[in-house]
């Protein structure tokens, strides 16, 4: 089948990796490495995390939670330390993708976020701001796990922007930074790019769509 659409996630894809920030944050406080992500991958369908990205608790039920979360898997660290660690850098090569993927295709965002996450401490929906603001107008559709109630990896999540874009899972394109999220997309007939670096998105994205982005270094 043609491809018609092309999905993105935001984080990780569009700025660079909270992992990054993550692991600099556990080094400066001494915590074991990996420890945010071993956090919120212990009971990802309920843990803190989740219910954050699913708009079931507020900022600072998600610290509250999250320090206790990460206490009982061996070292304290409070939720509010851990939100400003979310936002990355822009990547620039992959805006211009976007925007040359919308010249050819339907596009949309699919995102596990946060309602409060761009205004920390004042719970409410919030205009997207920054980066956020500047590329989520691009998109034929976005979906955010803080507003609809779902939030990757649930398949019901990707069927959601197939049906809002009007096309089949298998005339889409899925971008992910995560393996996980990319799985169900894959198990629904998209075809699913894991974005590791911007050199191997973009080549794996040129051979899906037929389009030819170009590689220019400096610009990433």
């Amino acid at each position: 089948m043609a491809i018609e659409a092309v999905i993105w996630d935001f984080g990780g894809v569009f700025p660079s990796s909270p992992f990054e920030a993550f692991a600099r944050h556990e080094a400066a406080i001494g915590a074991p490495k990996d420890h945010i992500r071993r956090v919120n991958a212990t009971n990802p369908d309920t843990n803190a995390w989740a219910l954050f990205e699913r708009n079931e608790i507020d900022t600072a039920g998600f610290d509250a939670l999250f320090l206790e979360e990460s206490t009982a898997l061996g070292f304290p660290i409070r939720g509010a330390d851990v939100l400003p660690l979310i936002s990355g850098v822009v990547r620039p090569r992959m805006v211009e993708a976007l925007k040359l993927c919308k010249q050819q295709f339907k596009v949309g965002c699919i995102t596990n976020n946060m309602v409060s996450h761009h205004s920390p401490g004042a719970d409410g929906v919030q205009k997207p701001r920054g980066v956020m603001g500047e590329i989520m107008p691009l998109f034929d559709h976005v979906i955010e796990s803080s507003k609809a109630g779902v939030r990757k990896p649930d398949p019901r999540i990707y069927q959601m922007m197939c049906e809002a874009l009007a096309v089949a899972p298998a005339a889409c394109v899925y971008l992910d930074d995560l393996g996980v999220n990319c799985k169900p997309a894959a198990q629904l007939g998209m075809k699913a790019i894991k974005v590791v670096d911007v050199d191997q998105t973009l080549a794996e994205l040129s051979a899906a769509t037929g389009l030819d982005f170009p590689a220019t270094e400096a610009a990433q």
